[in-house]
């Protein structure tokens, strides 16, 4: 199984966060989410897999400095899903390729997505679930039959999907292609299955509120998650629960609920806040001074 993991966009809802740090970078429970993502596909014996990267491409190629045996896409400019595609599929085998978009939290079998598309033979193969806040393809009989009004169930997709290179080859060379528009094609034509995954762990942190609510999710029961490396002052409050990351330093009568702590991040002393990313970049973290309330 070879696949490709999208790295390359701006992540626009998240900002002003991703203007400092590329979204698949961003710690979830103090571990980067590129390197979970890339544990899994490791775990899913995908060989090779390839990461693009656009938006602070250098922060994403230092990220996969220890992982050579990770393909690198530098795209000189935004190329969309389509676009990625196309300009790698000449440093791919000619197999099916698995494609995953990296800000997703999730425990969902990739070989078994995988190997329900080349037992399909469909050309693509879409991971679906019931998730009604994001239910807008329509499926029916293991299809997917379009991703605009009609009739049919309505799934969402996971960002995981599987595509055949005829398929790829399909779009064109150069530029910019959303891949929405060879999916429709695709879809009317019945050529785009749809692989039910329901039941498992999927989370999108497209959002500042997706990304503490998955903090929420995972730690909740847990508390705090404090790095060995973190130092946190003997009367700084941390209340909730939360994440202070590597190297990252709590201010002394620092006040701190429901937020996530970047490594090496720097709370000024007495901060208090609720809710709240902190990345130590005083750029982003406004309105913190020394009694900054965040709610």
């Amino acid at each position: 199984m070879q696949a490709i993991l999208l790295a390359a966009g701006y992540g626009t809802r998240l900002r002003p966060y991703t203007d400092i740090r590329p979204k698949p970078l961003f710690p979830v429970a103090n571990r980067p989410l590129l390197d979970r993502l890339l544990d899994q596909l490791h775990a899913a014996f995908a060989e090779p897999v390839l990461v693009n990267c656009h938006h602070l491409a250098d922060q994403v190629e230092a990220a996969l400095g220890d992982r050579p045996e990770v393909l690198v896409q530098r795209e000189a400019e935004i190329l969309g899903t389509g676009g990625s595609l196309r300009l790698a599929i000449d440093r791919l085998d000619n197999d099916p390729v698995l494609v995953t978009n990296g800000d997703l939290f999730h425990d969902i079998d990739l070989e078994q997505v995988y190997h329900h598309h080349l037992r399909s033979g469909f050309d693509v193969t879409m991971a679906m679930h019931d998730c009604p806040r994001f239910n807008t393809v329509r499926v029916a009989d293991g299809r997917v039959l379009g991703f605009d009004e009609g009739n049919g169930e309505r799934l969402a997709f996971t960002g995981i999907h599987v595509i055949d290179p005829d398929a790829i080859e399909r779009i064109p060379r150069q530029g910019f292609f959303h891949i929405i528009d060879l999916y429709r094609e695709l879809a009317a034509a019945g050529r785009i299955g749809c692989c039910r995954v329901d039941g498992n762990l999927w989370r999108d942190i497209g959002t500042p509120a997706d990304y503490l609510d998955l903090h929420r999710e995972l730690l909740a029961e847990r508390g705090w998650l404090i790095d060995p490396t973190a130092r946190v002052a003997a009367d700084a409050v941390l209340v909730g629960w939360g994440c202070v990351g590597a190297g990252a330093r709590v201010g002394a009568g620092a006040q701190l609920r429901d937020s996530v702590v970047w490594d090496s991040a720097a709370v000024a002393d007495n901060t208090v806040c609720t809710g709240r990313i902190l990345t130590g970049d005083p750029a982003v973290d406004t309105g913190l001074g020394q009694r900054g309330t965040d709610g």
